[in-house]
Order: structure tokens, then sequence, then C-alpha cells
């Protein structure tokens, strides 16, 4: 049995959320289980799983068993070292990588680590939490938070449509006149393999996504994209429904549309997160970050010849 003193930076959270963070790994099934219960208690009281944490509250914690309770994977230093040297803003309250592409903004189901765990690994801040999530392929810029409030702010300009979130994305086809609105509807899916995947549908959740050229040439487009919504794969799958899938990508659009870059020696989505804005508020000053394109992008975009 474990008694957890609540720190400012867990304050205000809700109390299944931080069961989820403190039992890692346990199905959010045992979880309710055990605050249903009454196994868990806050102050020696029941609770329920809705329940806003405050300073101060101590959380009993009981025993749970594990699926699988071998220690977390350590990322390899090679992996520590590179996200090192991503790092392209730092200040008290935030923290800001330049995301390589194919490594995972956090561990999920076959994926052992991400950028949160290798950070968490430098032993470096008491607290650090992704403020949102890149695609494994997409690289750019990626912002942690280093406290709660901090997290809270970022999390809340996100939501709220009060951040600037902007990328470059190659997509393949020449592109007719200039800035498109897409606002099709996105709705998650599972295949029975346990793979995600975003289909355009009604049902889905309100999604818009805004494409603007800067570069065309004769088989592509270098877009400028405003996204207006976090949804998951937005870019790519609003790219594919408009006939312009993102080049490189492997899970959305027509095949035959890709091949041509493919061909050209294209290996990753050529997806790039480069520039994050968020205005301020109260003691945290505006941010502004960006990335430029990856040396391997450049250089792709050189072997495509002069746009126009």
């Amino acid at each position: 049995m474990r008694r957890v003193t609540i720190t400012g930076n867990e304050s205000g959270q809700r109390l299944d959320n931080f069961l989820l963070k403190v039992l890692s790994g346990v199905p959010r099934s045992a979880v309710y289980r055990i605050i249903r219960s009454g196994e868990v208690r806050v102050n020696s009281g029941r609770v329920r799983p809705d329940r806003r944490l405050a300073e101060g509250d101590e959380v009993r914690v009981p025993p749970v068993r594990r699926p699988d309770d071998k220690a977390p994977v350590r990322p390899p230093d090679d992996v520590l070292d590179r996200l090192r040297a991503a790092v392209i803003f730092d200040d008290p309250h935030y923290l800001a990588l330049n995301k390589p592409a194919g490594l995972a903004s956090h561990a999920g189901s076959g994926i052992m680590f991400g950028v949160i765990e290798a950070v968490r690994a430098w032993g470096k801040y008491d607290y650090v939490e992704l403020c949102h999530r890149l695609d494994r392929d997409t690289s750019g810029v990626l912002l942690l938070a280093k406290s709660r409030k901090a997290l809270l702010r970022a999390q809340g300009a996100l939501r709220e449509g009060k951040a600037q979130k902007r990328y470059r994305a190659l997509l393949c086809g020449p592109w007719q006149g200039g800035s498109r609105d897409v606002d099709s509807a996105l709705l998650k899916n599972r295949l029975s393999s346990g793979e995600r995947f975003v289909l355009v549908d009604e049902q889905g959740k309100p999604s818009r996504s805004r494409f603007t050229p800067v570069q065309r040439f004769a088989d592509a487009t270098l877009c400028e994209v405003d996204i207006y919504s976090g949804r998951m794969h937005q870019i790519r799958v609003h790219a594919a429904d408009i006939g312009h899938p993102v080049a490189g990508d492997r899970k959305y659009g027509q095949a035959d549309d890709k091949r041509p870059l493919r061909d050209l020696g294209l290996r990753r989505t050529f997806l790039h997160a480069f520039s994050l804005r968020l205005p301020a508020v109260g003691e945290f000053a505006a941010l502004a970050i960006e990335s430029p394109l990856p040396p391997e992008l450049e250089q792709f975009l050189q072997r495509l010849g002069p746009g126009r």
C-alpha cells in the first residue's frame, strides 16, 4: 500500500487520470475497479473517479498487479544524445525539441519508448509532460511543459484555437489555384490488428485545415498548412481527401499518386511542423518557436528542380 501526497504540479488533476499515470501499464478497467471498490482513498475517504485533487491531499494507492512487471525500457544512449542535440528552446516553463522523423512522441502499442520517455530518462526535470503530439513520421516542433500550470496553459491554447500550428507538407500532384480550406469531419477507427486509422465521416469530429501553396513543381506542390483543430492524422487525411496525399505517406492516399516521388528517393513522410505560437497569458509571455526543414527534406526538394 502506498500513500502519495499531491504536489502543486498534480493539483487540479482528476483522480482517475492521476492513477492511470501512477499505475502505468495497469488496464483502465482495473483502475476504475479499485476506485469503485473503495480501495483507493483520498484523505481516508472514498471518492469518485472525477474527484479533482488538491495540493496536500493524501491518496492511498493499493498494490495492483500489472500485466507485465518488467522494468520500463530505458531508451538507448544514442537516442538520449540525439534528443539533447534536438533541443531548440528551453526556459523555466517549457522545453521544445525539433523531433526527428521516425521517433514516436510517446510509448504505445508495440513502441517501447518515445520522446517523453527519453527526456525523462535524462533525469534532469522533476516534472515534464507532452503539451501535444506529433505523428511518428512527422518531424518538427514538439513542446513539453515543465510544470502542470504550464501544461494547462499550452493545452488550453491549443484546445481553444488560440495557438497557431503551422506545417510544411509536400503534396502529390500539381495544385490548382491558391489557398484551400478543408473542413471534412474525421472519425477514428481501429483495425482488428490494432492499427489505428482515420476516416472522413460526417459522424466524426469537426476538423479544419488550410493548405496554401508556397512552391510548385511538375508532380508536387509544397504547401504551408495551418490547422485549426488537432485531430489524429488530420493533415494527412485531409490532403488525401482532396486528391493530393502527402508525399511519402504509407497509410493515406492512392499508391499511384505517390509513386513518382517515391521513385525519386523519398524515404519518409514529407510533413514537418515548422512553427508553434502561443499567446501571452498571465505570467506566461508569448511563445514563438520555429524549426526549418531538416536537411533530407531540403535535399529532396532540390532533386525536384526549380519550383514555380
